[in-house]
């Protein structure tokens, strides 16, 4: 008898379970189902009035949710100048080694989330940076390992101060750079020996960026050569010259980088025993921290259809990832333009409100809960930016309750499959 009255009870667990899960339905959203409105504001500010698109607090990374953050991938390859008789640098397999442990360590750095020093009054957050960079051969040919040496007695060396300066100078770039468009080159040269004998001449490491190429200095030959985990600073600091960041020390655009002294390090007597800085961005020797405003300034770069930075990323948002799936819990607003990876799901309860860009990659699709919403502004932009489609918007109804898309004005959805408009 117990056994037959378990065996009932289960049978009415699993009737009401299926009649429950019967209710839910699922349709991809047509025009007469959107409620439009007429849009309060076609573009929401952010700090300071600026347009909340351009704001980089807009593009700061949730680390709640760090699947609406995409980690971008910078495309780099490195070159190593020597002299025709192979003496004042790296060459082949150390040079191969070295850009690698190099290269490796610059990620460390970028990976690990530092507090900034500064300000001083304040307990700024280490938040992820949400980029790393790979080396990246060229595709036609199998042998190429994204490290180059190159023998060329007029343009080995590096000069930067003097008569012969030439730390400007792009012919090294002009004559060796790779595909420069699309991936970020790095030139190590080495100061020239002339330079290196004279007495008020320093070889320390130093670099400077030209466009989407960085050029660094340094001692790469003879017992002092330099280390290669020691150079992750200076290609951090001009890589993020790349990607928009000016130095931090004076005015650069980040309310959260205050004017400061550049101290090398903390010392005991003022300024530098509390203005001591460790930001990538100044000339220190930690360059291990970045600001909040300073990696929303590099997502923004990154998400900006135009820009020079966008060309250096693999297209990671080109293919589904449903481990990338961003659920919505809560309302959120959108203000920044991002490059998603896998779906979006707005749970019960939750609205997701957009006021920017946002591509979807192929065969992803925007769901919509029954008691959640989807609210588009005018200026949103749902798009698939690799030459596909998405799925499309879907709603869920249980019952009377339905999924809500709002149109505040009139946004853009493109590329869907389903139903486009």
């Amino acid at each position: 008898m117990p056994t037959k009255k378990l065996l009932f009870l289960g049978l009415v667990i699993f009737l009401t379970f299926n009649a429950c899960s019967e209710q839910l339905k699922r349709s991809f959203v047509a025009p007469e189902d959107i409620t439009i409105k007429k849009s309060v504001r076609s573009t929401p500010t952010g700090l300071n009035g600026k347009s909340s698109n351009r704001d980089p607090q807009s593009y700061i990374p949730d680390t709640n949710n760090l699947a609406q953050h995409p980690v971008k991938i910078i495309r780099v390859n490195i070159h190593f100048v020597n002299s025709k008789d192979s003496t004042q640098n790296f060459n082949h397999k150390e040079a191969t080694e070295f850009a690698k442990i190099a290269l490796q360590t610059a990620n460390q750095k970028v990976a690990k989330n530092t507090k900034p020093w500064l300000p001083p009054s304040t307990d700024l957050p280490g938040l992820p940076k949400r980029y790393k960079y790979v080396l990246t051969p060229r595709s036609d040919d199998p042998k190429d390992k994204g490290v180059y040496c190159h023998y060329d007695d007029d343009l080995y060396y590096y000069v930067n101060k003097g008569r012969n300066r030439n730390l400007t100078s792009r012919s090294v770039i002009k004559k060796f750079g790779i595909k420069k468009d699309s991936i970020l080159n790095i030139f190590f040269q080495p100061h020239h020996p002339d330079s290196i004998r004279s007495k008020t001449y320093k070889p320390h490491q130093a670099g400077i960026t030209l466009g989407t190429t960085v050029k660094i200095s340094g001692i790469f030959s003879g017992p002092k050569k330099a280390k290669p985990w020691n150079l992750a600073g200076v290609i951090n600091h001009e890589i993020g010259h790349v990607l928009g960041l000016s130095h931090a020390w004076g005015y650069d655009g980040c309310d959260d980088t205050p004017i400061h002294p550049n101290c090398w390090n903390v010392s005991t007597t003022p300024p530098c025993d509390t203005m001591a800085s460790n930001n990538v961005m100044d000339y220190n020797a930690q360059q291990n921290a970045w600001t909040p405003c300073q990696i929303g300034t590099v997502h923004r770069n990154f998400a900006n259809l135009r820009s020079k930075q966008r060309k250096l990323l693999i297209r990671t948002w080109c293919t589904l990832d449903e481990t990338q799936t961003v659920y919505i819990t809560k309302d959120t607003h959108w203000k920044g333009a991002k490059d998603l990876e896998g779906h979006i799901v707005i749970q019960d309860g939750a609205s997701l409100e957009i006021s920017a860009r946002i591509a979807l990659p192929k065969n992803a699709s925007i769901t919509v809960h029954p008691t959640a919403q989807l609210l588009l502004h005018n200026n949103a932009r749902l798009h698939n930016d690799c030459g596909d489609t998405w799925k499309g918007i879907e709603v869920l109804t249980d019952g009377k309750q339905q999924g809500k898309v709002v149109f505040l004005g009139t946004p853009t959805v493109e590329d869907n499959e389903v139903n486009l408009f």
